[in-house]
């Protein structure tokens, strides 16, 4: 697809990252291009943004066309040469995206018609964004119509309209003035977003000329929205601290540095970017001492200018979206996912899905899930700061709306230390009164049977674990996440004693997600049951099949043992022979294979010869393990001995989600647990459509 602007600073090269991101979850071999660079800039932004997107694998020098001045001198040559080297990218890619040029050369009013020739020359679909910056309805739904009517006289198709940078209380009327005016395209209209648009710490630093007296240089990247100048005493500096603002103070005035630094250390108060100091002054020693002995990544910065220079300075630094910056970058997923139907662009480019699913993929494709139809998790364990960065990229992203467990002002101050904005977030004390008397209640309630009294309940429900499930089950969230400080077994007793399992199912069972390199498979019981009887192994392979369609993996069963078909003898064999008649009698429609060695089911080949007549043999995607002890250590097996990404272990047959993490998880375990329980709540009722007491 070719994504081209009627002129600069549109924010095309975000609405290009965000329709890569899409394609990136159909297809392993996405390529990017632009045809056209400034030879005078050392390295060119857009096209370092999208070949640094993970699902790239390009060179930067592979990316680009000509020089902009070949373009001038010699057109003919220039487009000989643009088109040729896109004739050799689609032989090796097959995605490609094409950013149109800049508009850099004010001389040259040519550009647009340059854009559309090139688009109709390759027969590339035309993504059109225009900027809503400081224009009216009915001026966008003009620039709009009049760029459209220059593609198409040059016979390139536009297949969407992206207006971009457009006023937050207008959007639908924006998008009704310009879908008026176009015909046959998708309108799509994106708010301005000021984290996309604000400067990174690095750029405000670069910007004032500045020395980074102290702070995390990781902490540079972070963006810098709004300005504070302090120079007023320190009450009223502190009452104008806004989010992720930067604070310009004269380099003089030592006294605000402590009760600032006190601010970004106490949670109740804005997280702050960063400090410059103006003026050139050095800090005396006592207070550098002060202040140095404060645990704190707060970038500091010195610039020689004057208070009055520095603010200008900084008011006129303009940002732009970096690989630098994961804020930026998880903003500008969230923006273009949430406001641009890239489901619709993709169907009207006729994408098809690749046979091929890599892991990456996979896991473009599940956060797409989420955002579809965002639920809410709560995250029992919301001091620990793999849980507080896992929640600022999920709530960045748009993936989910998260409740974190804890003392508000602690967890706070503990994300402006470690630098993470978890502003969205929604933060519950367990020892609220108000909620501990009515899930109190609710648990004695439900475990009167087995002599729980309601002070016994109060107690217990004090523990994170058992108020986050009680959370769950009173919908007040859609899905729980614990385990990355507790144990799995205090993770998951309070839902097998609240929440219960769903009708029909037998037991609680669970399966990994394996990503392997060209595909994802379904492994089950590899956690939670030692040794299932047969009834239990049916029960957890319709299980398994169940949750293999609901992240969009076509189920063929395979119940292993070790050996195939009718040439084994054994209790063993005999327990997974009678599981899966088990399968077949209750659940007819479900392609179900067993005893089955696990080389028959995945190697074709090997299943040509043993099961020749399998539908599932050679082609399985769906494993259920005999025992724990086979299961455990065979996912554990492929995950280190072949590279695959193991995602779980995904719980099922609960009546409502709730997953349990390693206590060694990393952050990005964390992301993927909280997306894949948010697409198991999509399955469910949504919070309030029932009550509590009718579950």
């Amino acid at each position: 697809m070719y994504i081209a602007s009627p002129e600069g600073t549109t924010g095309k090269s975000m609405v290009a990252f965000g329709l890569l991101e899409a394609l990136a979850s159909r297809s392993d071999r996405v390529g990017v291009y632009r045809p056209v660079v400034q030879a005078d800039r050392a390295r060119d932004h857009a096209v370092d943004l999208l070949t640094s997107h993970p699902a790239v694998d390009q060179e930067y020098d592979d990316a680009i066309g000509v020089d902009h001045q070949l373009l001038l001198s010699d057109p003919d040559t220039a487009h000989e040469r643009i088109l040729s080297h896109y004739r050799d990218l689609t032989e090796r890619y097959s995605m490609l995206v094409v950013l149109g040029s800049d508009y850099d050369d004010l001389a040259n009013p040519t550009e647009l018609t340059f854009n559309a020739e090139v688009a109709a020359n390759m027969g590339a679909p035309v993504v059109l964004v225009v900027s809503g910056l400081d224009r009216t309805p009915e001026q966008i739904a003009s620039l709009t119509a009049v760029s459209v009517g220059q593609f198409t006289a040059h016979h390139a198709t536009p297949i969407a309209v992206v207006v971009n940078r457009a006023p937050l209380d207008a959007l639908e009327e924006v998008r009704e003035a310009t879908a008026a005016r176009v015909e046959g395209a998708l309108v799509s209209v994106i708010p301005e977003n000021p984290v996309i648009m604000a400067p990174t710490v690095q750029e405000v630093h670069d910007a004032v000329g500045g020395s980074l007296l102290q702070g995390n240089p990781e902490w540079m990247g972070r963006v810098a929205i709004g300005t504070v100048i302090a120079a007023m005493s320190l009450p009223n500096v502190l009452s104008r601290l806004t989010e992720n603002c930067t604070v310009i103070a004269p380099g003089d005035r030592y006294d605000l540095l402590p009760g600032l630094i006190m601010a970004q250390q106490s949670g109740t108060f804005p997280a702050l970017s960063s400090i410059v100091l103006t003026g050139g002054y050095d800090v005396p020693g006592e207070v550098s001492r002060l202040i140095s002995g404060v645990q704190q990544d707060l970038p500091i910065i010195a610039s020689d200018l004057s208070t009055f220079d520095t603010a200008v300075k900084v008011a006129s630094t303009r940002g732009r979206l970096s690989a630098d910056s994961p804020q930026k970058m998880d903003a500008a997923r969230r923006a273009v996912a949430e406001h641009l139907p890239t489901a619709d662009v993709l169907a009207a480019l006729e994408v098809s899905r690749s046979e091929v699913v890599t892991p990456m993929m996979f896991e473009f494709e599940l956060l797409a899930r989420a955002r579809g139809e965002k639920k809410t998790i709560v995250l029992p364990e919301g001091e620990d700061p793999r849980i507080i960065a896992a929640a600022e990229s999920i709530l960045a992203r748009g993936v989910a709306d998260l409740i974190l467990l804890g003392e508000e002002n602690q967890i706070r101050a503990r994300a402006a230390q470690l630098g993470h904005d978890i502003s969205e977030a929604e933060i519950v004390s367990p020892q609220s009164e108000e909620h501990l008397s009515r899930y109190a209640a609710e648990y004695a309630r439900l475990r009167a049977k087995k002599g729980v009294t309601l002070e016994q309940a109060r107690e217990r429900i004090q523990d994170v674990s058992y108020f986050g499930t009680m959370m769950v089950q009173m919908g007040e969230a859609d899905g729980m996440v614990s385990g990355a400080a507790h144990s799995t077994a205090h993770t998951i007793r309070p839902s097998f004693e609240i929440i219960k399992t769903k009708p029909g199912a037998k037991i609680v069972s669970s399966v990994f997600l394996m990503a392997l390199e060209d595909r994802v498979l379904v492994y089950g019981d590899c956690a939670v049951n030692p040794d299932p009887t047969a009834e239990q192994l049916a029960d957890i392979a319709a299980q398994s099949a169940a949750t293999a369609e609901q992240f969009g993996i076509s189920p063929r069963i395979a119940m292993l043992s070790y050996s195939t078909g009718t040439s084994g003898t054994g209790a063993d064999v005999d327990k997974v022979r009678e599981a899966t008649g088990l399968v077949r009698t209750e659940n007819p429609d479900l392609d179900v294979e067993g005893p089955i060695q696990y080389d028959a089911a995945v190697d074709a080949s090997v299943a040509k010869t043993k099961l020749p007549d399998s539908s599932v043999a050679g082609r399985a995607t769906v494993f259920v393990f005999p025992d724990l002890n086979t299961g455990n250590n065979t996912y554990k097996a492929v995950q280190r001995s072949a590279g695959a990404i193991a995602i779980g272990p995904v719980l099922q047959g609960l009546n409502k989600p709730v997953n349990d993490l390693s206590r060694g998880a990393l952050v990005e375990d964390i992301i993927n647990t909280v997306v894949i329980t948010a697409i198991q709540a999509q399955a469910e009722p949504s919070p309030g459509a029932g009550t509590a007491s009718a579950l």
